[in-house]
């Protein structure tokens, strides 16, 4: 099979006019190609006024190897990869007959389902701990935050069955080194769990809440099916540590489960399990993570600044953005989680804390745009001693005075605070709303967000909103809408690990996905899962 990169059709061509591009593009008679598939399509909107779709394309041909000689030195054509996924090993009928111990998997984000899926693929039968509920009743959970500002502090935006990638655009795209194609098994897997099949080659793919909660559960039972168990409603308290290895773990229910391999799948709010394991001396250290704001605007206006006389074409959908401004202070401000179409979300998981995210249908339907607009910053800038080494939870201490701060500026009742674009330019406090309205539920408090991050923070946004304006007109139009506070963008921490994906200092504990400072995103996680399984998997079969 050969692959053709860069094979560029106008926006409106015909179905039917990509076989004929691709006899062309190969100097090969119709009859010779005998099968294709479409591995990638993407769009260029540099120009406009004649946008063009982006195809690569894998073609089945009769004499592959007369063409591919024919066509030396074209950087645009070659062999076709493998990207078949083959399992590192798989557990013979006798495998468990003798005893063993089960391996566990603690979370059920991206990283733990992909991580239990793998070893129950291998034959393993995973134990799954997930704090939270399954995910039709974590839904309903957090639908009475929105509406009723009930918070459920163990089912939430944050805790539960899917993660917190199940209330977010569902992208699933990343940018993370991928020589094994690891992501084309986690979008197969999510196609056989019923997401369209269009997340194969579409250029940013994504899925979409609603449709999130089904391929969640599809998933869940086949796990199980394949001899996994998963436990709803677990809650790690402690970890069972002898001469450095691990040997199990202890449950809120006071349960006892012993295991010498656990997948530390942990989310990155699980911040009473970050103490936990601080407490018992598993290795951490602080990391640079990011803070801010969501803005929102109409999505008709990012989609002409983005698209021109093509906005609103549905072969297109709603446009995205992707931005990034170095201020003078020195700090960067980039826009984060961008959601087309979309709607700002409360996403907190204490009490009296406002912590903003975004959220996308699959149809990206809604009228306004929104993103995160945010501020890098380091361990020194949230250090609460002097110390040469920055403590692993002062970043958790430093979100949880921002939350709080926003929650008092918000009126204490889990509304947001808010501020228009042009107020926020000319540093006065909003009193109403003009053009766009927010999304955020339950609601939004117009007030003065000055004072709800550090003042670097309000200084660099504040000189990155015109800049940004310079590459999408409007951008800084007065009646946008700044919702706080954005603060878990990511793990304000890391888990060290070593080659073989364990702890430093506690073999048998394998820290993945977001939670342990190895993923950002659906994509990621699930990668980082896969791998973490498969090193889990090495460990136990070659035992």
């Amino acid at each position: 099979m050969l692959r053709i990169t860069e094979l560029r059709l106008p926006l409106d061509h015909a179905d039917a006019a990509l076989r004929p591009a691709l006899v062309k593009r190969l100097g090969i008679r119709d009859a010779d190609l005998t099968a294709f598939t479409i591995y990638k399509r993407s769009h260029d909107a540099r120009k406009k006024h004649a946008m063009v779709f982006i195809y690569t394309v894998d073609c089945e041909l009769r004499d592959e190897a007369r063409v591919l000689a024919s066509l030396e030195g074209d950087r645009h054509v070659r062999v076709a990869p493998d990207m078949r996924y083959r399992l590192v090993g798989e557990a013979g009928p006798a495998f468990h007959a003798g005893g063993r111990l089960r391996p566990l998997v603690i979370g059920f984000g991206p990283c733990g389902l992909f991580a239990a899926l793998v070893l129950a693929q291998m034959g393993l039968r995973p134990i799954v701990l997930e704090r939270g509920k399954q995910v039709r009743e974590r839904t309903q959970d957090t639908w009475g935050l929105w509406r009723k500002r009930v918070l459920e502090p163990e089912s939430n935006v944050q805790f539960g069955e899917g993660g917190a990638g199940t209330f977010s655009d569902g992208k699933l795209y990343s940018q993370i080194s991928d020589a094994r194609h690891l992501t084309r098994k986690v979008l197969a897997e999510f196609v056989k769990a019923g997401a369209p099949e269009e997340i194969l080659f579409v250029g940013k793919p994504h899925i979409g809440t609603f449709r999130l909660v089904g391929m969640v559960e599809k998933m869940r039972a086949d796990i199980e099916a394949l001899g996994g168990e998963i436990r709803f409603q677990q809650r790690v308290t402690d970890v069972l540590i002898e001469d450095g290895r691990l040997r199990g773990v202890t449950l809120a229910s006071g349960e006892e489960l012993r295991a010498d391999h656990a997948v530390l799948a942990l989310g990155h709010s699980a911040r009473d399990t970050f103490a936990m394991l601080h407490e018992r001396g598993v290795q951490m250290e602080a990391k640079p993570f990011s803070i801010g704001f969501r803005i929102e605007h109409p999505q008709s206006l990012i989609d002409r600044a983005r698209f021109g006389p093509n906005a609103g074409n549905p072969l297109l959908g709603a446009a995205d953005y992707k931005l990034v401004h170095h201020a003078r202070n020195g700090r960067s401000v980039y826009s984060f989680c961008m959601c087309p179409g979309g709607t700002v979300v409360a996403a907190t998981s204490e009490p009296n804390r406002v912590v903003t995210n975004g959220m996308s249908q699959y149809s990206r339907n809604e009228r306004n745009a929104n993103a995160g607009i945010v501020v890098g910053i380091t361990p020194r800038d949230y250090a609460r001693s002097d110390a040469e080494v920055v403590n692993p939870l002062d970043g958790i201490a430093f979100q949880r005075h921002w939350e709080s701060r926003a929650f008092e500026l918000g009126g204490g009742t889990y509304d947001a605070p808010g501020q228009l674009v042009g107020d926020y330019l000319r540093a006065q406090a909003s009193s109403a709303l003009g053009a766009v309205l927010p999304s955020y539920k339950p609601g939004v408090h117009l007030t003065d967000l000055a004072s709800s991050l550090p003042d670097y923070a309000i200084e660099a946004i504040r000189e990155a909103i015109p800049a940004f304006d310079r590459q999408i007109k409007g951008f800084a139009m007065d009646d946008a809408v700044l919702t706080g506070v954005e603060t878990r963008t990511s793990s304000p921490l890391r888990i060290p690990r070593g080659k073989d994906y364990q702890s430093l200092n506690v073999r048998g504990l394998y820290p993945a996905g977001e939670g342990a400072g190895y993923a950002g995103g659906i994509m990621s996680a699930g990668v980082d899962g896969i791998e973490v399984a498969e090193a889990v998997g090495r460990s136990m079969l070659d035992s």
